[in-house]
């Protein structure tokens, strides 16, 4: 089976780099994303999906179908990009999908296009490989992911999917990985600190006080923490401050423990300076998306694991070792405030045991002179397809699944 895989994936190559070069040439900053889901949508019906559709977020959905109703497997990539910061800072221009090097440069090209033209041509891999498959498979490209609150992933798993039948209980992320097999990852939240009063000078005074005991604070990293001065206003006659505050959430952390915390440790910093209320919670804003939908949506996005020894985890290392490809669990790193996954989405509020499997090198996220390695561009096809065919396909040549 392997050596079918391999041969075939041979021929893609060329189509696969091709195709990502042309989602990199596509801006698709957040919220701004339907010139690449159209692509994808064209992408998708050209290489046989089944069934491709795009719902009201602007997501697109790829179904490859199987032979029972389940299981069902998601495989799941984002198409929006983070801006691409000055000019100045890239050598070619953010859109420019050259080639140099076997490498493909540009913004987007390791978080995360690379990681949707190799999930696309996973499901081609096994469509042209003629491997049968015994549950569903759906390769779902979502809109709204980088501003980190998951309100595509959210509209896939709460109303798209359920209107087909679908129910997926396992989700591979086309993050980057660097073709590491990454099964979680620190969260972050950005709060609102308020303080509110009658006595604007009391407000004022007690709101300076709050930001003065946490900007005092040492920080390690000040990508991972930060504390805004305090802004003012004065909502129905009553005077308002409000102090922002980022910060990283740990594994071991719960976000409500977090926000009583704060609120603790805001109160007594207040408190010496007179009678005023405190509250914390997390920030809020509407965001429209590509097709004109509207989310309120929190700045929160949460810490995730799932259990090394799960069978997900456990079936991917067993093929990705049989096809002879590189076994290197680890968890995302994800260095500044913002960077995140669908991860937490899917395990804390779906239930969805995830591991992420990309081409792509973390590093090379959200940084000028982006750029993804097209040999392991075209090996992750091979990999996916073959973590695919363990999970979900009908063993074949007289192999028993435990045999793969």
């Amino acid at each position: 089976m392997y050596s079918l895989l391999k041969n075939k994936n041979r021929g893609l190559r060329n189509d696969v780099i091709e195709f990502a070069q042309e989602l990199v040439s596509i801006p698709s900053h957040s919220l701004q994303e339907g010139d690449v889901g159209k692509r994808v949508v064209d992408q998708m019906k050209r290489v046989g999906f089944d069934e491709v559709l795009q719902d009201e977020a602007g997501n697109v959905v790829g179904l490859i179908g199987g032979r029972a109703s389940e299981p069902t497997l998601l495989l799941n990539s984002h198409m929006d990009t983070v801006a691409p910061g000055p000019r100045d800072r890239w050598t070619h221009s953010p859109y420019s999908a050259h080639i140099d090097n076997d490498r493909l440069y540009g913004l987007g090209a390791a978080d995360c296009k690379g990681g949707i033209a190799a999930q696309v041509f996973a499901g081609a891999l096994l469509k042209r490989s003629l491997l049968p498959l015994r549950g569903n498979l759906v390769v779902a490209i979502t809109a709204a992911e980088e501003n980190g609150c998951g309100v595509g992933v959210r509209t896939l798993l709460e109303k798209t999917l359920p209107s087909l039948n679908l129910k997926p209980t396992q989700a591979i992320l086309g993050e980057p990985t660097d073709l590491g097999l990454y099964y979680g990852h620190d969260g972050w939240v950005e709060m609102d600190i308020r303080v509110e009063g009658s006595n604007p000078f009391l407000v004022d005074d007690a709101a300076e006080a709050v930001f003065r005991e946490y900007d005092s604070q040492p920080a390690s990293d000040p990508d991972l923490f930060s504390v805004s001065r305090p802004s003012f206003d004065n909502p129905h006659g009553v005077r308002r401050a409000t102090i922002q505050m980022n910060r990283r959430i740990r594994a071991s952390e719960e976000i409500n423990t977090i926000l009583s915390q704060t609120r603790h440790d805001a109160e007594l910093a207040a408190n010496p300076t007179g009678s005023v209320a405190v509250a914390v919670e997390v920030r809020k804003e509407n965001q429209t998306l590509c097709t004109g939908k509207t989310s309120l949506v929190r700045r929160l996005a949460y810490a995730w694991s799932t259990d090394p020894f799960d069978p997900l985890v456990e079936r991917a290392r067993q093929a990705l070792t049989a096809a002879d490809c590189e076994v290197r669990p680890a968890k995302w790193n994800l260095n500044h405030i913002g960077m995140g996954t669908a991860g937490g989405v899917l395990t804390r509020d779906f239930n969805i045991a995830t591991v992420g499997y990309g081409p792509g090198e973390e590093a090379m996220a959200h940084s000028p002179n982006e750029s993804i390695d097209l040999n392991k561009l075209s090996e992750c096809v091979y990999g996916t397809a073959a973590i695919v065919h363990s999970l979900i396909g009908i063993p074949v040549f007289g192999w028993t699944s435990d045999e793969i």
